[in-house]
């Protein structure tokens, strides 16, 4: 148990990086595109603190919400890359920070060509309530005592179940770059419960953040600055990917990985990692008669449901998990061929379909056991 409030090392650090650069608090990124960086101004690039660059994984006319968006270095340079059509939340509680970002919204909404970028105020691990609109609450109904103290808890419930911020399934892509860390233990399940529920079925998340080869000691954990510094929050390199597993993820893919550690502390190794992960392998498994093939190069693969792809060979599928593979937009397309069958099963005719062990998919049950086609020889050579 550390003797410090984490969220106010934390907040204390950022608001004194929004009045002055602090190129020491986090891992310097390079490999920003330039032509969107062009028309940033100065400000918002020297006071941006991050360890990586999620902006190149979002494409034209996507709704984006980015957490920790800090000065809106990367909200401002996916709002080009979305266009006019797409549009994009950035989601900091830094009041420092928000007046920095939002300062420039009209001069880039000039720049860009439109305004489709905002500014919103919300711890990133409960992105249903407003705390705007919370505080204008707490102006009117100041809270002095116990009673009044219950008000303003049924207030927030309130608000997250009448206006959530955020609202469940609406967002295509979830970002984030370098503050996932600096929540405390104890509510990062909750923070990615919350990236899995604004997301849309398909959607997906694409998150840098800070990750250790092995266990912080304790004087590192015991350490304020090295809270607000990205470090002592950092997750173990495993933790990380498994914290997208057990909110629901699937496609979970490492993107980048620091090669040389940005930082070691006691033997420990602290280096930027970029993750990307899909929502929406959750739902009914019916029997449409389809396949998979894997391509390889591995001998067999294994899904995050626990199918295990042979390569080479039919491997039996349910429609929503042959919906997953052959999505051209998702984590699996480049790794399997899809078959349907010659015969396509009505919807309401399907059968339940067991994924609980792996079967191969004779070529009979795709063709049909009637199959009696012969086809002359084709010029394929």
């Amino acid at each position: 148990m550390v003797a410090f409030d984490i969220e106010t090392a934390v907040r204390d650090r950022y608001a004194e990086g929004a009045k002055a650069a602090q190129p020491a608090l986090c891992c310097p990124t390079d490999g920003y595109d330039g032509q969107y960086l062009t028309i940033l101004p100065d400000e918002i690039v020297e006071k941006d603190y991050g360890c990586g660059d999620p902006t190149r994984f979002v494409n034209e006319g996507e709704v984006v919400v980015d957490l920790g968006s800090g000065s809106g270095k990367n909200c401002y340079i996916i709002a080009q890359k979305v266009g006019e059509l797409g549009r994009v939340i950035g989601v900091d509680i830094n009041d420092a920070m928000l007046d920095l970002s939002r300062s420039y919204i009209d001069e880039m909404g000039v720049k860009i060509g439109y305004h489709n970028t905002k500014f919103v105020r919300a711890k990133i691990q409960d992105l249903a309530l407003d705390l705007d609109a919370l505080n204008e609450w707490i102006v009117k109904n100041p809270i002095t005592t116990v009673q009044q103290m219950i008000e303003l808890e049924a207030e927030c419930d309130r608000l997250r179940r009448e206006t959530p911020l955020i609202a469940t399934d609406t967002v295509d892509v979830v970002v984030s770059n370098c503050v996932l860390n600096l929540v405390k233990p104890e509510d990062k399940q909750q923070l990615f419960a919350e990236i899995f529920r604004v997301l849309k079925r398909g959607g997906r998340a694409v998150i840098s953040d800070i990750v250790c080869d092995e266990l912080p000691t304790q004087a590192i954990m015991d350490d304020p600055d090295l809270w607000s510094g990205c470090i002592s929050g950092a997750f173990l390199e495993t933790e990380f990917l498994e914290m997208f597993e057990n909110a629901g993820f699937h496609g979970i893919e490492i993107l980048v990985r620091q090669e040389e550690p940005w930082q070691a502390i006691d033997g420990v190794e602290f280096r930027s990692l970029t993750v990307r992960a899909y929502k929406g392998k959750q739902g009914e498994c019916l029997e449409h008669h389809q396949a998979v093939i894997y391509k390889g190069p591995w001998k067999s693969v294994q899904d995050d449901d626990g199918h295990t792809l042979v390569r080479g060979a039919r491997m039996a599928v349910c429609e929503k998990t042959f919906g997953l593979y052959t999505d051209p937009n998702g984590p699996y397309t480049d790794a399997v061929i899809g078959i349907e069958p010659y015969a396509i099963v009505p919807n309401g005719e399907a059968n339940a379909f067991s994924c609980n062990f792996d079967s191969f998919r004779d070529a009979r049950q795709t063709k049909g056991l009637d199959y009696r086609v012969t086809i002359a020889p084709q010029a394929c050579c």
